[in-house]
């Protein structure tokens, strides 16, 4: 190597070098300023999140999702829950279950009606730990915040009992004024039930005589896109389109239960963190 060459490498090195403090400033300078915005902002650090639940769980075995629909966009989780949590959710709930009622669109109060005949109650969004760990559950298999759920309704339906088609998100000012929009429903089964009281969603986009067991369906369950009631599972369903608006196709109901008896909790979703005591 000529005397030249080594020459323009030491100028090159010593020139590189002398960028080094105002680099190191500037890095200095920019962690400054993100941890004063961070402290300003209440930035929390990043960390690791922990799924609240194993896909495989000796309990509830595998967890899968099956594709439903995608008018409605809907799907089912199978094996979501355990035994012991659907029966503990049932056992939390039978002293305390009173008349269902409904939403008045115009008011925004409960009232009692003929479209809705099962029996239910609320059990307060992170009331114990099994609870906590099913709300967790559905955060992570939803994507949505447990912040912006409702408290947990089961409800009971005996023979005869049914719940008519309607829509989950509100149609009137009220609600959606002062608490915010339904977005989305996780329904979940805590029994099976001998014969009816199947989810059907009468405007869905599908052809109901393609499912396997279309022909073990009540009346009711073939008038649309219908979802039988198996312990454990859970029907997860958005209310809105992507683009924010309602969704027509989302209308369903509760089949009558013909034989036996059916357990369910049903956790709604909303756009905006609900806070615990609103009125829901």
């Amino acid at each position: 190597m000529t005397r030249t060459s080594r020459l323009g490498r030491i100028i090159t090195t010593q020139s590189s070098l002398s960028y080094l403090p105002i680099a190191v400033v500037l890095l200095f300078s920019m962690m400054v300023l993100f941890m004063l915005f961070a402290a300003r902002s209440n930035i929390s650090p990043p960390h690791v999140h922990k799924p609240a639940f194993e896909l495989n769980d000796e309990k509830r075995g595998e967890l899968w999702t099956e594709l439903l629909s995608w008018e409605p966009r809907a799907f089912i989780y199978h094996n979501f829950l355990s035994k012991e949590e659907c029966d503990h959710l049932i056992k939390l709930a039978a002293p305390h279950l009173q008349k269902s009622q409904v939403v008045d669109p115009r008011t925004g109060k409960n009232t009692f009606s003929r479209f809705r005949t099962s029996s239910g109650m609320f059990l307060r969004r992170g009331q114990d730990k099994i609870i906590r760990t099913i709300e967790e559950r559905i955060a992570d298999v939803t994507f949505i915040p447990v912040e912006h759920g409702e408290d947990l309704q089961v409800l009971h339906y005996e023979v005869g009992q049914k719940y008519e088609p309607h829509y989950d998100y509100f149609t009137g000012k009220f609600k959606t004024e002062h608490i915010g929009q339904r977005i989305a429903t996780l329904l979940m089964y805590l029994s099976d039930v001998e014969e009816g009281g199947e989810t059907v969603f009468p405007s869905a986009i599908f052809n109901s005589s393609s499912l396997p067991y279309y022909n073990g369906l009540s009346s009711c369950a073939k008038k649309g896109l219908s979802v039988k009631p198996k312990r454990g599972d859970a029907l997860f369903f958005w209310s809105l389109k992507r683009n924010g608006t309602k969704d027509p196709t989302s209308l369903h109901g509760g089949c009558p239960v013909i034989k036996g008896s059916k357990w369910s909790a049903t956790k709604w979703m909303r756009v905006h963190k609900f806070e615990l005591g609103n009125p829901l």
